[in-house]
């Protein structure tokens, strides 16, 4: 289903951004992660960030673009994770060498020197139309590199897009009410003839009980029951 999904993401050029997990684990070697999701979802990829170790030896990212180490620092329990301020270093500061370690220093070295040269370049274009996929690198458990991740994430993100109906093109920041229902679950109860339709709001804001048109029935419907799931809860 994944490869499914992904499939749909290319053919409709919808962006693509990848965060790498559970770098605070022993992981596969990041060239090979990062060849696995060229080769299984036929996109490129461009690491914004680089891990320094993995596992017991993480020690943090690189940001490539802002040539600064954010450090990672964990007690080892969920959610102790202490994020310092990033620094600007350069990878040939002895002072890097003592805060890594000098085999990871020289490690991160020659992985940032062969991305520099034999990686794709970052292209904006490329990524809006999910021809080229951001990858970062983080903990999401220990809550480390995913702050950063959502801040180049709302900065890459296009704004939203008008989207087109029977009528024409609906813009986005239009007060008038208007979604699609893009799913519908039925039979989740057995006890109920239940129904559940998703619907994805495309303009104006949603307001509890409103009439709206369906124009697939040709009828004014009421939205009287409407629910809002936030990840487990209604």
């Amino acid at each position: 289903q994944t490869r499914k999904l992904f499939k749909v993401c290319v053919l409709r050029h919808i962006p693509i951004f990848t965060f790498i997990n559970k770098m605070d684990r022993e992981a596969r070697n990041p060239f090979d992660l990062m060849e696995q999701i060229e080769q299984e979802l036929g996109i490129q990829t461009y690491p914004v960030n680089w891990p320094i170790g993995c596992g017991k030896q993480f020690k943090g990212v690189y940001d490539r673009r802002k040539r600064e180490i954010i450090k990672f620092e964990s007690d080892g329990l969920a959610n102790g994770v202490r994020q310092v301020d990033s620094m600007e270093i350069a990878l040939d500061d002895p002072r890097l060498g003592e805060m890594i370690g000098e085999p990871l220093r020289e490690t991160l070295q020659d992985d940032v020197e062969l991305l520099d040269g034999a990686s794709y370049e970052f292209d904006m274009e490329k990524v809006r139309t999910g021809k080229l996929s951001p990858v970062f690198f983080g903990s999401a458990l220990t809550n480390f590199g995913v702050e950063p991740f959502l801040e180049d994430f709302l900065q890459m993100t296009p704004p939203p897009l008008a989207r087109q109906s029977s009528d024409g093109l609906i813009d986005p920041f239009a007060d008038s009410f208007s979604a699609f229902v893009f799913k519908i679950q039925a039979n989740m109860n057995k006890a109920h003839r239940d129904r559940v339709a998703f619907m994805r709001i495309c303009s104006g804001r949603f307001v509890k009980g409103e009439e709206v048109f369906h124009v697939q029935g040709d009828r004014k419907v009421k939205l009287a029951q409407p629910q809002q799931l936030m990840a487990q809860e209604r």
